[in-house]
C-alpha cells in the first residue's frame, strides 16, 4: 500500500503489523502533517461488528475534548474494503515498555496516574468507558510544558463503550472484552451493566504494577486469573516495595475493591487521592526507599572502617553533615591523625591558644586508644554550646583556653635591670655661656 492515498492521507512507509491489520506512516498531501495510519485487515473489514469496534475508537476520541487523548484526522473505507483510521502520530514509547525496564519511582508512578485519572474523566463526562485500560494502551510523549517533561495519551478506545441506548443494545450480553490481568470483577463475569468504576479497577492494576513491576495477581493461566480477579483480595503495594506509604496501599486497595460501590466514585476522585499521597507522603517514601536512603534519611551517627577511625556525628543541618563525612573520609584516606576541624569563622594560622566553639569535631585518621571515646560534634552555632572541654581525644594535642601566668625570678637568681635614666627636659631657648666674676664669657663657652 506504499504510495497510496487514503482519504487526504499518502502512506509512506509502514511502522508495523498484527492480527488485526497493519499500521502506517503517512502524511497528508496538502498540509505535510505526519500520522498514523491504521488499516484493517481486509479478511476483517467485512464484519459488521469488527468494523463497529474499530470505527468506535474514533467517534470516542472526537467526542473527548482532552490533550491526553489521540486525536483522529479521518477514518474511511479505501477503494479496497479496507476500513482505515487516520490518528495523530505520536513520539515516545508506551508505559509497557517503560515497565520492562523495572518499576518506576513512586513520585513517576504517581505522575502518570494522575494524568491518567484526569483524561478517563473527561472521557467518563462524554459517558464514554475504556474497559481496555492498561499499560500497553498508554503511551508516554514528550512535553515540556507539563511536570515531568511527559504527558500520557490514551490509546485504543476500539472496545470502549459508549453509554447510550443504541449503543448498549448492540453490546451483547456475556461477552468478555478486555485484557485478563487488568479487567474488573464485573468484566470478568460479563456483566451488561459495566460503568466507569471498571476503568477505576483497570488503574488501581496499573498502578500497582508502577510502583512494584508486577499485577497484582501472580495467576499462570486465564482461568487462574480470572477466579483471582472475581474473589482473591490483591496484596498492598508495600508487601512487595516495603519503602511505599501506607496512603498509596489504601488509594490502590480502594480502587481494586471487589464490588463497584466500594471504589471511588469518579476518576476525579483517584486524582485528588494521588494528589494528595504527592504533597504529604513524597519525603517519606524518599527517606525510606533502599536506593535514596543515604539522602533522604537524617543524620545519625556513622562510622567509618577502615583507616578512617571513628567520626560521631550529632544532630546538625545535612549540608553540615555532608561535608563533615567528606573531611572524615578525606582523612582516613591521608592517614592525618589528631585532625581538630573548628566550625563557625575559620581561626588565624598562629600558635596562640584559641577560644573553643560550640561546633567541633574531632577526626582520627589511626586507632583510637583504647581508654579514649569518640568525640561528639556538638549542635550547629545557633544552639546552646553544650561540648566539654574533656572530651578531646587523648592523642590531641591539648588546646589552653587561657595564656599561662608568668613566672618570676627571684632576686639573687638575676640581677635586676637597670633603671631607665631621667630624660632632661627639652631647651626652652637659645643657650648661654656662663659669665665669670669680671663679667666676660669663660673659656668654656
Amino acid at each position: 500500500m506504499l504510495g497510496q492515498i487514503l482519504g487526504n492521507h499518502r502512506i509512506i512507509r509502514k511502522l508495523g503489523e498484527g492480527g488485526m491489520g497493519a499500521v502506517y506512516l503517512g502524511e497528508h498531501c496538502l498540509l505535510g502533517r505526519p500520522a498514523a495510519i491504521k488499516v484493517l485487515h481486509p479478511s476483517l473489514s467485512d464484519r459488521p461488528d469488527v468494523v463497529m469496534r474499530f470505527f468506535n475508537e474514533a467517534r470516542a476520541a472526537t467526542a473527548i475534548v482532552d490533550p491526553g487523548i489521540v486525536a483522529v484526522f479521518d477514518f474511511g473505507h479505501h477503494s479496497d474494503g479496507s476500513a482505515f483510521l487516520v490518528m495523530e502520530f505520536l513520539h515516545g514509547e508506551s508505559l509497557d515498555a517503560r515497565l520492562a525496564r523495572g518499576p518506576l519511582p513512586m513520585r513517576d508512578a504517581l505522575r502518570l496516574a494522575r494524568q491518567i485519572a484526569t483524561t478517563l474523566a473527561a472521557a467518563h463526562a462524554k459517558g464514554i468507558v475504556h474497559r481496555d485500560l492498561k499499560p500497553e494502551n498508554v503511551f508516554l510523549v514528550p512535553d515540556a510544558e507539563v511536570i515531568g517533561g511527559e504527558r500520557v495519551k490514551i490509546l485504543d478506545f476500539g472496545i470502549a463503550k459508549l453509554l447510550t441506548t443504541e449503543a448498549s443494545a448492540r453490546t451483547q450480553a456475556g461477552a468478555i472484552m478486555g485484557t485478563p490481568a487488568y479487567m474488573s470483577p464485573e468484566q470478568c463475569r460479563g456483566a451488561p451493566d459495566i460503568d466507569h468504576r471498571t476503568d477505576i479497577y483497570a488503574l488501581g492494576c496499573a498502578l500497582f504494577q508502577m510502583v512494584t513491576g508486577r499485577t497484582p495477581f501472580a495467576a499462570t493461566g486465564l482461568a487462574e486469573m480470572i477466579a483471582a480477579q472475581l474473589a482473591t483480595p490483591a496484596p498492598p503495594p508495600s508487601s512487595l516495595a516495603p519503602w511505599l506509604p501506607p496512603a498509596l496501599d489504601r488509594v490502590v486497595a480502594r480502587c481494586l475493591a471487589k464490588a463497584p460501590a466500594d471504589r471511588y466514585a469518579s476518576m476525579v476522585e483517584v486524582a485528588a487521592a494521588l494528589e494528595l499521597i504527592v504533597t504529604t507522603d513524597a519525603a517519606t517514601v524518599i527517606a525510606a526507599a533502599p536506593a535514596l536512603a543515604a539522602v533522604g534519611a537524617a543524620p545519625q551517627p556513622t562510622t567509618l572502617g577502615g583507616g578512617a577511625g571513628e567520626v560521631t556525628v550529632a544532630s546538625r543541618p545535612r549540608r553540615t553533615w555532608l561535608v563533615g563525612g567528606a573531611l572524615a573520609l578525606v582523612a582516613g584516606v591521608a592517614g592525618l591523625v589528631g585532625l581538630v576541624v573548628a566550625g563557625g569563622g575559620g581561626g588565624e594560622p598562629t600558635g596562640a591558644a584559641v577560644d573553643p566553639t560550640p561546633t567541633r569535631a574531632i577526626v582520627d585518621g589511626g586507632a583510637a586508644p583504647p581508654d579514649a571515646a569518640p568525640a561528639p560534634v556538638a549542635p550547629p552555632p545557633d544552639a546552646p554550646p553544650t561540648a566539654d572541654a574533656s572530651a578531646v581525644d587523648a592523642a590531641a594535642e591539648p588546646i589552653d583556653d587561657a595564656p599561662r601566668p608568668r613566672r618570676r625570678r627571684s632576686a639573687t637568681s638575676a640581677t635586676p635591670p637597670p633603671a631607665p635614666s631621667p630624660t632632661a627636659p627639652p631647651p626652652t631657648g637659645p643657650a648661654r655661656c656662663p659669665i665669670g666674676p669680671d663679667g666676660l664669657p669663660t673659656e668654656r663657652c
